[in-house]
């Protein structure tokens, strides 16, 4: 794109350029987004193994939500990503630009949400049907105990780094990584009290309650409820 060129991806004229800060802070955000793809993809990876093996419908919801938090990751790159490259090449997005941008990856993050949550259910009542008793899983509760606190830490990371940006988006993103710390909790008190009390039920019991969750958070992203954005 030259600079006398009339731009067509819904980019200001050079003459405003976006500001440093900003410019910044899309970089630090894009940061957390490739440390909660990172961390992720290891979660989901241990979890699902642990799960399987081990038959829980807990633990394979939390793994499972692991992949949809990378994928929500993911489009917030690609957004951030193209802001920044478009500043980086000294054009400004419009508001309006932006705001699509934000739109379109706000309502994919809630759709995975809703996604996950019908296959969650589908499952779980599945399970106590058929009366499947899961075995004690150690690695499961090692990932979701540890899960606990890096989840909390990267929530309020995103919710800073989205109030900078006024992305509706990013705060959605940071709502998912809140809901994660949830699941992590809910998760290892299902498979904990299986593990010392041997009450198999508990699992798929706590994989309903994820359900709740996830259509929650689904449904917030959807609309763009509750992003503390304006």
């Amino acid at each position: 794109m030259t600079v006398d060129s009339e731009p067509s991806c819904g980019c200001a004229p050079p003459e405003s350029p976006p500001t440093t800060d900003r410019t910044r802070h899309l970089r630090d955000a894009l940061r957390l987004e490739y440390l909660t793809v990172g961390w992720n993809v290891i979660e989901g990876l241990v979890a699902v193994t642990a799960a399987l093996a081990a038959r829980s419908v807990a633990l394979l919801g939390f793994g499972l939500d692991s992949f949809v938090e990378t994928a929500s990751a993911l489009i917030l790159v690609w957004r951030l990503g193209t802001e920044r490259d478009a500043a980086t090449a000294g054009w400004a997005l419009d508001r309006a630009a932006v705001e699509r941008l934000d739109r379109r990856a706000h309502r994919l993050v809630g759709l995975s949400l809703f996604l996950l949550a019908a296959y969650v259910a589908f499952d779980a009542l599945g399970a106590l049907w058929r009366s499947e008793r899961p075995e004690p899983s150690l690695p499961g509760i090692a990932i979701t105990a540890l899960s606990l606190g890096v989840m909390v830490w990267l929530a309020r990371a995103k919710r800073r780094a989205a109030a900078r940006l006024a992305s509706r988006a990013l705060a959605a993103d940071s709502f998912q990584t809140t809901a994660c710390w949830w699941l992590s909790l809910i998760t290892l008190g299902g498979i904990g009290l299986n593990l010392l009390l041997g009450w198999w039920w508990a699992d798929p019991l706590a994989a309903l309650g994820m359900t709740w969750f996830l259509a929650a958070e689904g449904r917030e992203a959807w609309r763009g409820e509750d992003c503390g954005c304006h």
